[in-house]
């Protein structure tokens, strides 16, 4: 299947806002996808190599595919760097070199999709000596025989800003179209998987009956089930039918553990592989969980003086190192806290009880320094229950989590059988969904940006308000950086940002607004940290802004 077609498929996203149109073409694509390509082409669809539970990286930046592209076309480097600044776009820059080409080789070959991926997955297994070169001269290869249009959609996969407005439910959607099956029965494979390659695949060689057969798989992360939130411990009991199992809610990163023999995987909360960053970690867990394969979950936490635990952002600090780890072990260290089990020796326990996951969980693990289980409250007592979240709070801790003793494991699920508890007037995480550009010395720097909520039912991300206060000069050159490759369209001094990244926000109250199309605006609201553990679909929802709101005015009506 030659690539053009791919590419062709990207232009088209690309100039539809309609999510109808966009599943249509998906669906039309995949139906005419050979089956040996069926696990790949979702992912490049998305604009990804690889799921983003798979280790490998490219490990290309925009200096790097500037090179391969100048050895490939004979335009100088330079003048593509000046294209840049004009198009705005590398890939828009790279196809006008393309098109510059001052020869074509005689044995040029039009491009498929099995070349561009093989060459891909020769890129991100380039190790050591000499690698940087090797991956340029792939690079350079693909280029030669590339058309522009080509040229531009292999750079915006290799760099991830492909910006093509397919997420993961309009994928699912188009799975589910092209192959005649069940939207729920796509939804509920991957939620067991996180795989899309292998759920279009079982989805047309074995249709309806294949999906609903797919089992949990070590080595492929389960989506994490996740928490609605509670106005109060007592409205959690209620909720929850006046009994419920109450958790400390740690301030730390959620992890998912695959434990198979001696070989463990751990996965962050956005479901990336995180092993090599934690040693003494995976060491701990080969010795406390005694099954030869299991799945657990838990919350990773920095623990500093006095065994008090630190902000989350310092387990994210060791997430990202890739060098020295020893030297952070000393300096950050961690402690799991293990609160669920989903697999244990070849049987699945999503469909068990939480009380009996929580006994088997306690059967597996034996806990040591490092590995603990989460501490659990069990009660029909409002006053116990408040009781335990203020010593949670005292300890340095989020809240409580209350769980429901008969609830089942809901992979992907934002359900009310796990409920949060936290101070009322808590921080909210939000999706930057545009910025502005600064002014005078910041002109150069994205200075303000819009932050949304996301909306559940229709999928859509609603502004709440824009955040100019908080970063320091550090911070927006950071962001700018970050953010750029994300940028959808540009009017005036405002930009429009593809939702991708969340961010902690801190305010003074929140107010009913006309302005935003969520109702409400947050008044002097303010930046606190990058939740780099959080996908956009994990942010907090305008539900929540809505209670939070009301919650206020009757603490308000309260003085």
């Amino acid at each position: 299947m030659r690539y053009s077609e791919l590419a062709d498929l990207y232009r088209r996203l690309e100039k539809t806002t309609l999510k109808t149109l966009k599943t249509k073409f998906v669906a039309d694509f995949l139906k005419k996808t050979p089956d040996e390509l069926l696990e790949i082409v979702p992912y490049l669809i998305l604009g990804k190599v690889f799921p983003d539970w798979d280790e490998r990286e490219l490990g290309v930046g925009e200096k790097l595919l500037i090179k391969a592209v100048s050895m490939a076309t004979g335009v100088p480097e330079k003048d593509i760097e000046d294209s840049v600044r004009d198009t705005g776009d590398l890939g828009e820059s790279i196809a006008l070199a393309i098109k510059k080409k001052k020869q074509k080789s005689f044995f040029s070959q039009p491009l498929t999709i099995k070349r561009v991926y093989d060459t891909f997955v020769k890129i991100a297994e380039a190790q050591g000596e000499g690698s940087q070169d090797r991956k340029m001269k792939y690079l350079a290869n693909l280029f030669m025989d590339a058309e522009p249009e080509e040229g531009k959609y292999i750079a915006r996969t290799v760099l991830g800003t492909m910006r093509t407005g397919v997420a993961e439910g309009i994928l699912r959607d188009a799975i589910a179209e092209a192959f005649k099956v069940k939207p729920e029965l796509v939804e509920r494979a991957y939620m067991l998987t996180s795989d899309f390659g292998y759920v279009a695949k079982i989805a047309k060689l074995e249709g309806n009956e294949g999906l609903s057969e797919v089992k949990i798989q070590i080595g492929k992360p389960i989506r994490p089930m996740l928490a609605q939130n509670a106005a109060s411990v007592k409205d959690a009991l209620m909720e929850m039918g006046g009994e419920a199992a109450f958790e400390i809610k740690y301030d730390g990163a959620r992890v998912q553990v695959h434990k198979d023999g001696d070989k463990v995987i751990v996965y962050s909360r956005r479901l990336e592989n995180v092993t090599r960053s934690i040693p003494e970690v995976v060491e701990a867990i080969r010795a406390s969980i005694k099954p030869e394969k299991a799945i657990v979950e838990g919350e990773l936490v920095a623990v500093g003086e006095g065994g008090r635990p630190r902000p989350f952002q310092y387990v994210l600090r060791r997430f990202r190192r890739k060098y020295n780890i020893d030297e952070m072990i000393e300096k950050i260290p961690l402690e799991l806290n293990l609160f669920d089990v989903m697999f244990v020796d070849g049987e699945s326990l999503i469909e068990t009880k939480f009380i009996d996951r929580r006994k088997k969980l306690e059967e597996i693990v034996e806990e040591s320094e490092k590995i603990k289980l989460a501490e659990q409250l069990i009660t029909r007592s409002a006053e116990e229950a408040e009781a335990f979240y203020k010593r949670a709070l005292e300890l340095g801790h989020e809240g409580v989590m209350a769980k429901r003793l008969d609830a089942v494991y809901e992979p992907g699920n934002r359900g009310k059988k796990w409920l949060k508890v936290k101070p009322t007037m808590e921080d909210l995480d939000l999706v930057i969904i545009g910025a502005e550009w600064g002014e005078g010395r910041r002109a150069h720097l994205l200075g303000s940006f819009l932050v949304a909520a996301y909306d559940p039912h229709s999928g859509e991300f609603v502004p709440v308000g824009k955040v100019g206060s908080g970063f320091t000069d550090e911070d927006l050159a950071e962001f700018t950086k970050m953010l750029k490759p994300h940028i959808v369209r540009q009017e005036g001094k405002f930009v429009e940002i593809e939702p991708k990244f969340v961010i902690e926000v801190t305010y003074q109250e929140i107010q009913r607004s006309p302005k935003y199309k969520s109702g409400f605006a947050l008044r002097f609201p303010r930046y606190v940290a990058l939740r780099e553990d959080k996908s956009p679909e994990e942010a907090d929802t305008i539900e929540r802004v809505a209670e939070l709101y009301k919650l206020q005015e009757k603490f308000k009506a309260k003085k």
